[in-house]
């Protein structure tokens, strides 16, 4: 009784969540996850998920069943039975985050638990097909702060918050019989998610915009036309055109002669056949009537009908401006499955039978970006999204790399004219693609709900839905500074899949987990003679300054490639700065470190230290002390405490200064100080996972950018020459070699950075470890390491796999 009644109780609120009650959202998963805490197999872990499914699913998108059996007329409870039997493909993500929520709790804490269960909740809703693209984090639409963070980390970023706070107010809950202190720690980490999202809102909103161009001025045109089959039965399609096109004119009329638009924008599909390819010559008239009434007003005109060639069909928008016509096609590229298409395989006269209500569009081939021509001598580019393309950030993010100023978003939301749940989803999710990548938004439908949309989400004009409407609005225009969700893609679901694939690695029994229990295991052992640097002061600080400069170079370049485009794309600008702010300091680095370098073995009771034909003899016994380096500057190392309490002049720099430190002891030296053995686990830790090859500057600064280098190149080749070897028929053998070394030398360059940038999240996560959890430091480090590897070793070929079949 207490499961079904968590469940009932999160399906409750998440219903009042959806309806506007945005502040729910940060505890309407609550009763569930109570419910779910009291799941002890996995069986009863997949009935929750399954019964929480189901209930999500009617008490959130019952209107979308509802509409479905009015469309296919097989009835509107049949509809909703239909959408409730598929609930679990519908929202799999209840699933996969039950799932890995229950594997994780004999395994780990609650802190770790929940950002897995978090993590496989994004990961499910990006990785799984799903009809809508929803989640969780569109319902912060309503408050003006809160849904800001988008332009981060989309509508992900913030369902990924959501969760963390639902997991903190449900451990709240959980601990509060043991009294409001124990619960208190929770509940004020739940209370920081909100805290962020509003504290960066602020700042968003806040912050100066850039100085704008003229506004466009868009005239849209919601002619509350529907239903173009049944009309086209009744009257006839000729009849059925005709008609559309008087009253979209005559709208059109309006917008521009009275309310001196500059542009004209109508919903998808409103002339209903095919533009510039007419299927008879009455289609032809009507090709031509428009040209004369976009010449007339002397203004673009974008509008929603078909577009064909040898393929096929597809759902288009056309562009055409006056005195020139037509100059292009948008294609819709995300077709609505079993009404605008079918997917091949399951295609067939049987199916069309079942479904006659099926249409066969081909889908487009991702976004364009079409230049509106205006009459003052303006050109404004423009991004156009047809209906079910606003629900893919991946589209408008696109866009906004090609450089749209504005996004046109055609639609048809007539499918929910009793249902307008469904279409005012449908706008939240369209103005969600304007916050992500801060263009302004004109949008309009057949029916409602049309809108036009500013930057950070909200609706400047609008309509109701159900009636006649003309929008005449002015958005401001400027080239926004890119966005983190342009910079980097829809990376949150992504970066959620890295992370579970990195926390199924280390449950993995097949690493080495000796290295984490000491210090009072054995230190490792060192081949001698040891290769060593004998430093003096001034010499040590030359070089770790160098070295200093040069990991300094390294971030500094990694700052630019992220802020600056323009060097991105110049392989030669980036080999110059990689060489003057890395390569030139470490090179010197290594020469200071070569001049002072020599070889160290104990013998007859003395460290001796040769360098060719100079030798230095040091008696043990003189040696009160051998300390570890606190900082690696310019590597690890050791300082000689002398027994008469002074430091030696020397250091000795030397890739395990642990193990020769316990040589030294064993040869008769000073036994290990304390602090020194404090450190053997931290050493170990680091260098316990270090692999002979994959650790080798071969392996990763040459052999895997050459991996990665030669497919893209590849790709590379058959974009710009048509073929693998394009260049060298068109320009040899040197041309072609030259051209291949700078894309190794970029690729080089890249996993210098990505492995810096790995060292330093590894440094600093083992850093915090040894601060807040000392007892569990080197667990962590060798967690960290091995992620390290998969990183760049896994990593960086999967992206650019996903890269490669995104183009």
């Amino acid at each position: 009784m207490l499961i079904a009644a968590g469940i009932l109780a999160s399906a409750v609120l998440s219903a009042m969540y959806v309806r506007g009650g945005w502040l729910l959202g940060f505890v309407l998963l609550a009763p569930w996850l109570r419910a779910l805490d009291g799941s002890r197999t996995w069986t009863s872990t997949l009935a929750c998920a399954y019964a929480m499914s189901v209930a999500f699913t009617a008490a959130v998108f019952a209107w979308f069943g509802i509409a479905f059996g009015r469309y296919t007329q097989i009835g509107e409870a049949t509809g909703l039975a239909v959408l409730l039997l598929c609930a679990p493909l519908f929202q799999p993500q209840f699933f996969a985050f039950a799932l890995v929520r229950h594997a994780c709790t004999s395994r780990y804490g609650l802190a770790l638990r929940a950002l897995a269960a978090a993590a496989a909740w994004v990961a499910a809703e990006r990785l799984l097909p799903r009809l809508f693209n929803d989640t969780l984090g569109y319902g912060l639409y309503p408050s003006p702060l809160l849904r800001q963070a988008a332009d981060v980390g989309g509508g992900a970023g913030l369902t990924l918050l959501l969760l963390l706070a639902n997991e903190g107010v449900a451990a709240a809950h959980a601990r509060w019989a043991g009294g409001w202190r124990a619960a208190l720690r929770p509940f004020a980490l739940a209370a920081l998610a909100p805290l962020l999202l509003a504290g960066y809102g602020a700042f968003a909103l806040s912050g100066s915009p850039a100085s704008a161009a003229k506004p466009l001025r868009m005239g849209l045109v919601q002619a509350n036309m529907v239903d173009y089959e049944g009309q086209r039965q009744s009257k006839g399609a000729h009849a059925v055109v005709r008609e559309v096109l008087d009253r979209h004119f005559a709208m059109s009329y309006d917008a521009v002669v009275r309310q001196r638009a500059d542009a004209v924008l109508w919903s998808e599909t409103a002339y209903p056949t095919t533009f510039g390819r007419p299927k008879s010559e009455a289609g032809a008239e009507f090709d031509r009537e428009i040209l004369a009434n976009v010449n007339a007003a002397g203004v673009p005109f974008v509008f929603g009908t078909y577009d064909r060639d040898g393929a096929g069909e597809y759902n288009a928008a056309a562009f055409v401006q006056p005195g020139a016509g037509l100059l292009g096609f948008y294609r819709k590229t995300r077709l609505f499955p079993f009404t605008e298409y079918v997917p091949a395989w399951l295609d067939g006269e049987a199916l069309r039978r079942l479904l006659p209500w099926t249409g066969n569009w081909q889908p487009g081939n991702g976004a364009r970006v079409f230049p509106l021509r205006l009459a003052d001598g303006r050109e404004v580019p423009v991004l156009p999204l047809i209906c079910l393309d606003d629900v893919d950030a991946r589209l408008a993010i696109d866009g906004a790399r090609l450089g749209a100023q504005a996004i046109l978003t055609m639609s048809n939301d007539s499918w929910f004219s009793k249902e307008r749940e469904g279409a005012q989803l449908h706008q939240v999710a369209a103005a969600f693609r304007s916050i992500e990548t801060r263009l302004p938004q004109f949008r309009v439908t057949t029916n409602g709900y049309s809108a036009a949309i500013d930057a950070g989400g909200a609706i400047l004009a609008g309509t109701a839905m159900g009636e006649p409407a003309l929008v005449i609005a002015d958005l401001p225009l400027r080239r926004p500074v890119p966005t983190l969700m342009v910079r980097w893609g829809d990376w949150v679901g992504l970066a959620a899949s890295a992370f579970l694939l990195l926390l199924a690695i280390r449950s993995m029994p097949i690493w080495p987990r000796h290295a984490g229990q000491l210090p009072d295991a054995p230190p490792p052992a060192i081949a001698l003679p040891a290769s060593v640097v004998l430093l003096p002061p001034f010499a040590r600080f030359a070089a770790g300054s160098l070295r200093t400069v040069a990991r300094i170079g390294l971030l500094g370049m990694g700052a630019a490639l992220l802020f600056d485009d323009s060097l991105r794309i110049n392989t030669l600008a980036q080999i110059r700065i990689f060489a003057a702010c890395f390569l030139v300091p470490e090179a010197a680095a290594l020469c200071v470190l070569f001049a002072f370098r020599g070889r160290a073995e104990f013998s007859h009771g003395h460290l001796v230290l040769s360098r060719g034909a100079q030798r230095i003899e040091l008696a043990l016994q003189d040696i009160a002390a051998a300390e570890v380096w606190r900082l690696p500057f310019p590597s690890p190392g050791l300082a000689l405490r002398l027994a008469s309490g002074q430091r030696w002049r020397y250091g000795l720099a030397l890739a395990e200064p642990v193990a020769f430190a316990a040589a030294m002891a064993g040869a008769g030296g000073p036994s290990m100080p304390q602090k020194t053995r404090e450190l053997q686990g931290a050493a170990q830790g680091g260098t316990g996972l270090r692999h002979r090859w994959l650790d080798h500057p071969l392996s990763k600064f040459v052999l895997l950018p050459l991996v990665l280098a030669i497919p893209a190149f590849s790709l590379h080749q058959h974009i710009a020459y048509g073929s693998a070897f394009g260049e060298y028929y068109t320009f040899g053998l040197k041309a072609y070699l030259s051209a291949f070394a700078l894309w190794w030398a970029a690729w080089s360059i890249g996993v210098v950075l990505s492995a810096a940038l790995l060292r330093a999240a590894i440094e600093a996560g083992a850093l915090l470890a040894a601060l807040l959890r000392p007892k569990q430091a080197i667990g962590t480090r060798l967690w960290l390491e091995r992620s390290g590897y998969a990183m760049l070793y896994l990593g960086l070929p999967v992206w650019l796999l996903i890269k490669l079949s995104g183009l």
